[in-house]
C-alpha cells in the first residue's frame, strides 16, 4: 500500500495535493488525498508544465474578451484551474468534515488592505461549495480572516511561519464565528484551515544563522518549522479551536513523518508524495514525539526564531522576514504567470 494512503487510512491526518494540476491531483485522490492548494507561483508552474492544456482555453479567453486587460484574463485562468480542482474533489467533499475542498489565493498585491482581502474571498467562495480562500498572515490578513469567517468563507491563512501567526489566525476565525453565531447563523460547514510553511520557516532561520555567522547544529536547523508546528498544535488542542493546522513547503521527510498521527491538514508537493509512498519509512504516529530540548535551547539563540516560537504581535508579522520574502515570491510568480498570458494577447 502507497503510504500516504496507509496514513489516511489509520489516522485522522489527512493530506492535500499541493498543485492545482489535473493530473498530479488525479494521482492524489488515487491515494487518499482529500484536498487541493494554488497559489501564484503554483499556477505559473502547471502552465509552465501543461499548456497545451490550457492554451485554446486561453486563446478563447482572448479572443471572447478583446478589451480585458492581462491580469483580468489572469485572473480568469486561476478561477478556471480551482474549479476544475474542485470538481475532481467533488466525489470526497464533505463539508461536516472539511474535506474535498481546494483553496484558492487571493492576490498577493492585497496583503496590506483587510478589505480587499475580504472582498475577493467573499467572491471566490462562490465559485464552487467546496472553495476554500487562502489570505497572507499579515496584520491587514487577521482582520480579513475574521471577517471573511463572518461571511461564511472557509479560509486558509497562508504566509504563515510562527506559533503567533496561526494564534493569531484561529483567534481572529473564533471571533467571526462568534458574530456568526450571535445571528443565528449555521457555522457548521464552514472548515477554517491554518498553514504553517514549516520548510520555509527552516529555510528563514538557516539564512538568519548564515547571515549573522552563528554555528548551531545543522541537524536542530531543521527542526525549526517541526518545533513551531508542535507547539502550535498543543495549543489548539487545549484551546478547542475550530480551525485546524495544515503543514506545507516540504524540504525532507521529516516534515510528513514527524506529523503522522495528529489530526491535521498535510499540503504535499506531487514529487514527495511520489518519494513518501515508494520510501521505507514506517507509517506509525509521531505528532506527540517532543522536538529534541537540545535543538530548541540552540534555536532560541536566533532572535527570529524566539519571535516565531515564543511570540510576537501582530503588528510584527508585516515585517517578519519570512513574511516579506514569500509575499515578494507570490507577487513574483503572478508577474510571470500574466507574462505567459501577455504572450497569448500580444502577439508578433
Amino acid at each position: 500500500m502507497d503510504k500516504l494512503l496507509e496514513m489516511t487510512q489509520k489516522y485522522p491526518t489527512q493530506y492535500w495535493n499541493d498543485s492545482c494540476s489535473v493530473k498530479e491531483l488525479t494521482y492524489a485522490i488515487e491515494r487518499g488525498a482529500t484536498g487541493a492548494t494554488t497559489n501564484p507561483v503554483i499556477v505559473k508552474n502547471v502552465l509552465d508544465s501543461e499548456l497545451d492544456s490550457y492554451k485554446d482555453y486561453i486563446k478563447g479567453l482572448v479572443d471572447d474578451n478583446p478589451t480585458s486587460s492581462e491580469d483580468e484574463i489572469a485572473w480568469m485562468v486561476i478561477e478556471k484551474m480551482a474549479m476544475d480542482g474542485a470538481k475532481l474533489l467533488e466525489p470526497v467533499f464533505d463539508p461536516s468534515k472539511g474535506t474535498g475542498r481546494i483553496s484558492i489565493q487571493t492576490n498577493t498585491k492585497y496583503f496590506n488592505n483587510s478589505e480587499k482581502l475580504a472582498k475577493q474571498a467573499v467572491h471566490f467562495s462562490t465559485l464552487a461549495p467546496n472553495m476554500q480562500v487562502k489570505m497572507p498572515v499579515t496584520s491587514a490578513g487577521i482582520k480579513a480572516f475574521e471577517e471573511s469567517t463572518y461571511q461564511g468563507v472557509s479560509i486558509n491563512a497562508t504566509v504563515s511561519f510562527t506559533v503567533p501567526q496561526a494564534l493569531a489566525v484561529a483567534e481572529a476565525v473564533e471571533k467571526g464565528l462568534k458574530r456568526r453565531e450571535a445571528e443565528g447563523l449555521d457555522n457548521s460547514k464552514i472548515n477554517p484551515v491554518c498553514t504553517i510553511m514549516i520548510g520555509r520557516t527552516d529555510d528563514w532561520i538557516k539564512y538568519v544563522v548564515a547571515r549573522d555567522k552563528m554555528v548551531l547544529d545543522p541537524a536542530a536547523l531543521d527542526f525549526a518549522g517541526i518545533a513551531c508546528f508542535k507547539k502550535a498544535y498543543k495549543i489548539y488542542k487545549e484551546k478547542g479551536y475550530k480551525t485546524k493546522l495544515l503543514t506545507a513547503a516540504y524540504r525532507n521527510h521529516h516534515h510528513w513523518s514527524e506529523f503522522i498521527g495528529g489530526d491535521i491538514l498535510m499540503t504535499i508537493p506531487y514529487k514527495y508524495q511520489k518519494m513518501f509512498n515508494e520510501s521505507n519509512i514506517e507509517v506509525k504516529a509521531r505528532m506527540d514525539n517532543e522536538v529534541n530540548p537540545d535543538y530548541i535551547n540552540q534555536l532560541l539563540q536566533v532572535p527570529d526564531f524566539a519571535k516565531a516560537y515564543e511570540g510576537m504581535p501582530v503588528e510584527a508579522f508585516d515585517t517578519y522576514g519570512a513574511v516579506n520574502k514569500t509575499l515578494d515570491q507570490f507577487a513574483g510568480g503572478y508577474d510571470d504567470l500574466v507574462k505567459i498570458i501577455r504572450k497569448f494577447m500580444i502577439q508578433y
